[in-house]
């Protein structure tokens, strides 16, 4: 559970640290917020689950998915979708661990990283997420690289 927890932060993570480059002072959006332009509940669900199914394929991380049942699965979908629901101003609460007691004693290398961020990247790509919306998602999932990395 906690590796499945840890998997569902470290993708997050890696998707904010493409967006590291941008501000991390932003002015509100006007217009639809962050999760409305993600489609809401059902986009998240969609972008998660073509995320998931990267990850599972993507030799550089598939072995940290290899051994998990479908109801880990499912559970790490779960609270990935939440935070992402949250972290876009959207009505889901995260419940899970915090990134860092998540992925203690995973040594998630940066090479790790960077293949969760390029495979959130394609899954956002896949579904169309437009670049501002993007570069929003993964500036505000990139502080969590320091809790993940390493630990």
């Amino acid at each position: 559970m906690r590796r499945f927890a840890g998997w569902a932060g470290l993708l997050v993570v890696i998707a904010v640290n493409l967006g590291a480059c941008a501000s991390t002072v932003r002015e509100a959006p006007s217009g639809p917020s962050l999760y409305r332009r993600l489609g809401g509940r059902e986009g998240i669900a969609l972008v998660v689950a073509d995320f998931a199914t990267a990850m599972t394929a993507d030799p550089r991380v598939s072995a940290r998915f290899k051994d998990l049942k479908a109801p880990e699965v499912e559970r790490f979908k779960s609270n990935l979708a939440d935070q992402i629901c949250e972290a876009s101003g959207g009505p889901c609460s995260y419940l899970g661990k915090d990134m860092k007691a998540a992925h203690t004693g995973m040594k998630i290398t940066e090479a790790e990283w960077t293949a969760t961020v390029e495979n959130l990247v394609k899954a956002l790509d896949k579904n169309n997420v437009n670049a501002q919306a993007k570069q929003e998602l993964l500036g505000t999932l990139a502080p969590m690289k320091k809790d993940i990395v390493g630990q």
